[in-house]
């Protein structure tokens, strides 16, 4: 293959992979657990390379070319909002993150609450088709 057209292939490939990914801070879909709303705020990093070659070998020529596409995405923050108020817990202060990891417990017993509560109104209503 011709490296003229490998190069320019790349070159087009890159250059429309930077406009698609130009986002670097990301907002989270909100999640509501009881009268507790969290919204992650995340960071997401993009990598990408490539190369192409030809070489020449008594038995005849040849040519490759190669393309790589990494990414990362790591959450910085939570936004919390509680009874109407709201708060950033950002997670790369290790005492946010031991405040979030300590308010777990609290979520997943509103979800057990609220489990119950669905389960009761589904009785009543298997109740009331008699």
């Amino acid at each position: 293959m011709d490296k003229l057209l490998i190069d320019n292939s790349l070159e087009m490939v890159f250059e429309k992979l930077k406009n698609f990914l130009k986002s670097e801070t990301v907002i989270g879909e909100a999640i509501t657990i009881g009268e507790v709303t969290l919204i992650p705020i995340l960071t997401v990093s993009f990598g990408c390379t490539g190369a192409a070659g030809q070489g020449n070998d008594p038995k005849g020529a040849g040519g490759g070319g190669g393309i790589g596409l990494g990414a990362k995405i790591s959450p910085d923050a939570i936004l919390v909002i509680k009874n109407g108020d709201v708060s950033l817990l950002q997670l790369k202060q290790k005492q946010n993150l031991e405040k979030l990891i300590n308010m777990v417990p609290e979520l997943i017993n509103k979800i057990n609450i609220n489990k119950n509560d669905n389960k009761g109104y589904n009785e009543s209503s298997e109740d009331n088709k008699e």
